[in-house]
């Protein structure tokens, strides 16, 4: 799926006001910037925007906000970008209104200003037509380079960009080449790797990337309800139990692709210093909860992995954030870090694994968008991408 949208290279910003939809969604300690991934990825557009002598207006929510709600401001990412930019990056005290209207007036090309976080007005997640507008009319042009965000039809990602000219920012270029050479073109044997806790929340993705892999290795909570469907004991490990019949069908028609846990680690209850041991993935105590693949798993998944052209991965192999169970989720991660082939990493949870190990460097590509690069995956058309004007 290439990107057959008009992308910055395809704009004269000389001269121009340009609002940029980023996703500053960093997490934070206080007001520490905990990670600013999010920040430097962002970082090709707006320079080449300023470079190109635009005056140039970033947009970005931060967290789930209920109104004006000042520990959701967006100050932390103005003085990041103030030092990542080398340049001041005035934080203006609203997204719309008189003030900001006059403050985007009297910018001039090559100045940054950031606007306060859209979702303090309810309309954003609305797509209200008249906040919409109210953003639109703030610039002559539009570029959309929230890629984490693309999945949302909201104001700032989609109604902006129906009202002024808009094309994509060069993050949301990277993503869909990374994403898309993934699904449409990859190179042999394509292995993707999928976790997290439960089946129903992975089905859609399964049945887009099925057909396209060669081999499916699949841990973390989700491999519960594979190994009860074969007719295994899982003890009081997660069970999605109205998938049940779903993966005993995928078992039987693509059983030879799918690669299932053959040890777990196992406790009685989930806890970070509850006794742990591990046991036979097809034969968990009864009063015992899997809570990551087992050693003899994760050599075998990084053995595939090794062997891979393509590897897309989404989803922990187990709870890593407590450290008795991070040993399966840090080995998927080691094996793709050491791999010659393409390494993907689909966002969220898996994206935080490759930083907390230390390899994300490591990875051809990590993805910026957890549900983003999850819809994409599955097939879906993304509404902040799609309303970005054609090639």
């Amino acid at each position: 799926m290439s990107l057959n949208k008009k992308t910055v290279r395809d704009i004269d910003p000389s001269g121009k006001k340009v609002l940029v939809r980023c996703d500053f969604n960093v997490p934070l300690d206080g007001e520490t910037i905990t990670d600013d991934r999010r920040i430097t990825e962002a970082l090709p557009t707006i320079t080449y925007l300023v470079a190109h002598g635009a005056a140039v207006i970033l947009a970005s929510h931060l967290g789930r906000p209920k109104g004006v709600t000042p520990e959701f401001s967006l100050a932390p990412v103005a003085k990041r970008l103030t030092g990542l930019l080398g340049q001041e990056v005035t934080l203006l005290p609203d997204s719309v209104g008189p003030e900001v209207s006059a403050a985007v007036a009297a910018l001039k090309p090559g100045q940054v200003v950031l606007l306060e976080n859209v979702r303090f007005h309810p309309e954003e997640e609305k797509n209200d037509p008249a906040y919409a507008a109210q953003l639109a009319s703030l610039a002559d042009l539009y570029v959309n380079d929230a890629f984490g965000t693309a999945h949302r039809a909201h104001a700032s990602t989609e109604g902006v960009a129906h009202i002024v000219p808009g094309v994509a920012g060069f993050l949301i270029e990277k993503e869909i080449q990374y994403l898309g050479q993934a699904v449409e073109k990859p190179a042999r044997p394509f292995v993707a790797i999928m976790g997290g806790s439960k089946v129903k929340d992975k089905i859609a993705l399964i049945d887009n990337m099925l057909p396209k892999v060669d081999r499916l290795l699949i841990g973390g909570g989700m491999a519960f309800t594979f190994l009860k469907a074969q007719g295994y004991e899982i003890g009081k490990s997660l069970l999605d139990a109205t998938n049940l019949e779903y993966a005993a069908e995928l078992l039987k028609n693509h059983g030879d692709k799918l690669l299932l846990p053959v040890d777990v680690v196992a406790a009685d209850e989930f806890s970070e210093t509850a006794p742990h041991k591990v046991v036979d993935a097809h034969a968990i105590p009864a009063n015992q909860m899997g809570l990551d693949i087992g050693p003899k798993t994760s050599a075998a998944f990084a053995e595939v992995i090794a062997g891979a052209g393509t590897a897309l991965w989404n989803g922990p192999m187990g709870v890593f954030e407590l450290k008795p169970y991070e040993a399966g989720t840090r080995a998927v991660a080691e094996a793709l870090a050491e791999s010659k082939g393409l390494t993907i990493v689909g966002g969220g949870d898996s994206a935080a694994a490759v930083e907390k190990f230390g390899v994300a460097d490591k990875m051809s590509h990590v993805s910026t968008g957890g549900g983003a690069s999850l819809e994409f995956l599955e097939g879906k058309e993304l509404p902040g991408i799609a309303a970005l004007q054609d090639k």
